[in-house]
């Protein structure tokens, strides 16, 4: 598969995905890693994630995600989405969605025994409508903790977050996630998280699911993500992730510009 061929899909993913998309924090899962850019790297995504429940379909896409490491165990995150929302048998509606900012921060490396540790605080602006179930319509934080430990091909990470997520019949609620994964070759790396989410409104229970996908490296710098998964517990639905990734180091400009002393 090439790269547009890849990107195409992606955009189909987008419009084709129960109106509240959870953020996709560790591409392809839900579920994230403490492990941050190197400094003077950055990471690009094109990516579109979707859910269906009956006829209710929403999604995310095309949308864009920059991570650059600014420095030494600190990543600058955002992601601008584009949204899509079509409840069962009313029209479907689209548009720009919320828009996230966040920082990683990594405050302990692994070690033979220890496990790296890291938080990665986040906001979600609300640029996306709510009355199209676009977006929000409030500011949400999200302040979550991540572990990982990795031995021979095998990683594994997970932890738990906070979600402030105000408004009329809006709660504050928590995620907790796990996952394995394993490199299988250096072109594919396959993985699995299991999550569960406390209700984040008076109308939306909690939930308990799975995600299972992987990364193709079809070259140094460009990579193909991919999960899909189902709640088991809740409002029963199906998701599903599709991106590409674009990793490499900041072009000379760039790099002393946000890095002037070096």
């Amino acid at each position: 598969m090439t790269v547009f061929k890849a990107l195409g899909l992606i955009g189909l993913l987008g419009v084709a995905g129960t109106s509240t998309l959870p953020a996709i924090a560790g591409p392809p899962f839900r579920t994230d890693d403490p492990e941050p850019v190197e400094r003077g790297h950055l990471e690009l995504y094109v990516f579109g994630a979707g859910q269906w429940r009956g006829g209710d379909r929403a999604g995310v896409g095309p949308a864009l995600e920059f991570n650059y490491g600014i420095l030494p165990d600190t990543q600058f995150h955002v992601v601008l989405p584009a949204a899509y929302d079509h409840p069962e048998g009313m029209p479907g509606r689209a548009g720009l969605g919320d828009t996230e900012i966040g920082v990683k921060f990594r405050f302990l490396h692994e070690t033979d025994v220890l496990p790296q540790i890291g938080v990665f605080p986040m906001v979600e602006v609300p640029t996306g409508r709510a009355e199209s179930g676009l977006g929000a319509g409030h500011t949400q934080v999200y302040l979550p903790v991540w572990v990982q430990k990795s031995w021979g091909p095998w990683t594994t990470y997970g932890g738990y977050g906070w979600w402030r997520n105000p408004g009329a019949g809006q709660r504050n609620w928590s995620y907790a996630g796990w996952l394995l994964q394993r490199e299988v070759s250096g072109s594919l790396t396959l993985g699995a998280e299991v999550f569960r989410n406390t209700a984040p409104g008076d109308l939306d229970p909690a939930s308990s699911g799975f995600n299972a996908g992987g990364i193709v490296n079809l070259s140094d710098k460009h990579h193909l993500l991919f999960s899909v998964g189902r709640t088991v517990s809740g409002v029963h639905q199906t998701q599903a992730y599709l991106g590409y990734q674009l990793t490499m180091e900041a072009p000379t400009a760039l790099s002393k510009r946000l890095h002037p002393n070096g």
